[in-house]
């Protein structure tokens, strides 16, 4: 006798099942975010490679996690320092910003190594055969137009490659779940068969994800747990420039960006941004500080823009920073140094699209809102680093040596910095210390 079909709704932000139908998830309090699901019986499937038991970690062979190079230097400085064998990788991004023409690149880079499969569910191969032609990709890569996962695990088991690229998650189905393609259910099948797949045959996968307006990854948010890295493209994609992300990596630190230029030929590596965060200008409400993403120092340019405001409460709105970091800091300024900004509306924007999480970044947004509140600019070739604390005091942040002499490079030689004995090596800039945001808000000119 046939069991009776039972259904379930699934949320599409965490995953959480229940058996009834609400408006707002139990679990993580989204709205409308509930989906009704078939439950069917959950095939037989077998473990994740033979070996599966219990085995001394000594034993372990360490060959197995080797990196391979992608042959793109920035790709690989935010992968960790290549790919590995067997792991999953998530790359999400806006429409149009270039995750599959990375790929596609990478891929005639791998080829080199060892056999590259690109399965596409939304182009035809002769579309495929276009843009590899403009990115100058090899005729050896292996593509195949398939929706269908079942149809890929046997091709995956045929032709044994190293590397296999899904374009994109949301256009896969498995033949076990009835529902459409893109539906939590199936995203989640999916990507747990990939993994499967990548486990059990040792191939890294390369997974495309098309993200929502609010620029997560389209699917059950636990569709990044599955996988062992998720990178994220940012910057507009009307702009050349793109930065690339990791908000998630297993293998390797989640503090390193790849910063890329799109050209006629595909993906351009920026591997020194140089002037790439900078307006160039000296005027008011503007102030440069140096941030640290993984490694690399970089110069940004923060500024600033108040103007009088029309409603009961003033707005706040920062562009390529924290909104809540901006009030803080406003609050700190009001209290600490007597600037009221209460009665304006208050605006700063990151340059360049870069976002800011740095809080050597601090005292530059300080003094590019002092600035545009008084009406004063800073010194020419001023650069600023330090974190403004809640008692008003610029406190040091890590690696102090070293942005300072990235500001110098750069023709930067006026540095205001916090105290820090590491800077007594500095010859080549005029250095001021400030202990305080008063302090700090004096060197206006």
């Amino acid at each position: 006798m046939a069991s009776k079909e039972k259904t379930k709704f699934v949320c599409g932000e965490c995953g959480h099942e229940t058996g009834k139908w609400f408006g707002r998830c139990p679990s993580c309090g989204s709205w409308n975010t509930l989906v009704e699901m078939t439950v069917t019986a959950a095939p037989k499937r077998s473990s994740m490679g033979a070996g599966s038991g219990a085995v001394r970690l000594s034993s372990v062979d360490g060959k197995d996690a080797a990196r391979t190079k992608t042959g793109i230097g920035e790709f690989d400085r935010v992968l960790g320092g290549g790919i590995v064998a067997g792991s999953v990788i998530l790359i999400g991004g806006d429409p149009g910003i270039g995750k599959s023409t990375l790929l596609m690149q990478a891929a005639s880079n791998l080829l080199s190594h060892a056999p590259v499969l690109y399965v596409s569910g939304e182009e035809s191969k002769a579309q495929l055969k276009l843009r590899a032609e403009r990115c100058g990709v090899s005729g050896e890569l292996l593509v195949m137009t398939e929706t269908a996962i079942s149809a890929i695990e046997a091709e995956v088991e045929k032709l044994k490659p190293a590397f296999l690229i899904i374009d994109s998650i949301q256009t896969m189905v498995s033949p076990d779940v009835a529902s459409a393609a893109g539906s939590v259910t199936q995203i989640r099948e999916v990507t747990a068969a990939l993994t499967r797949i990548a486990k059990m045959n040792g191939c890294a996968v390369f997974i495309v994800g098309h993200v929502t307006k609010e620029g997560a990854i389209a699917g059950p948010r636990m569709l990044e747990h599955m996988v062992d890295t998720v990178l994220y493209f940012e910057g507009d994609r009307h702009d050349a420039f793109r930065l690339l992300r990791a908000v998630k990596n297993r293998f390797g630190s989640t503090n390193e960006i790849g910063i890329f230029e799109m050209r006629g030929d595909g993906m351009a590596e920026v591997t020194d941004p140089g002037d790439m965060f900078l307006s160039g200008n000296n005027d008011t409400g503007c102030a440069v500080s140096c941030i640290m993403e993984g490694n690399r120092p970089i110069l940004v340019e923060i500024q600033s823009l108040l103007s009088a405001t029309v409603y009961a409460n003033p707005r706040r709105m920062a562009a390529g920073m924290d909104n809540n970091r901006l009030m803080l800091l406003l609050a700190v300024l009001e209290r600490r140094a007597g600037v009221r900004t209460g009665e304006r509306d208050v605006y700063t924007n990151a340059v360049g699209g870069i976002r800011v999480d740095d809080r050597g970044a601090d005292l530059a947004v300080v003094l590019a809102v002092a600035g545009s509140v008084f009406d004063k600019r800073l010194p020419e070739r001023t650069a600023i680093i330090g974190e403004v604390s809640l008692t008003g005091e610029i406190r040091p942040v890590d690696r102090m040596l070293n942005r300072v002499n990235e500001c110098v490079r750069r023709g930067f030689d006026h540095v205001i910095v916090p105290y820090s004995s590491s800077l007594k090596a500095v010859k080549d800039a005029d250095i001021t210390v400030v202990r305080n945001i008063r302090e700090a808000i004096s060197k206006l000119v």
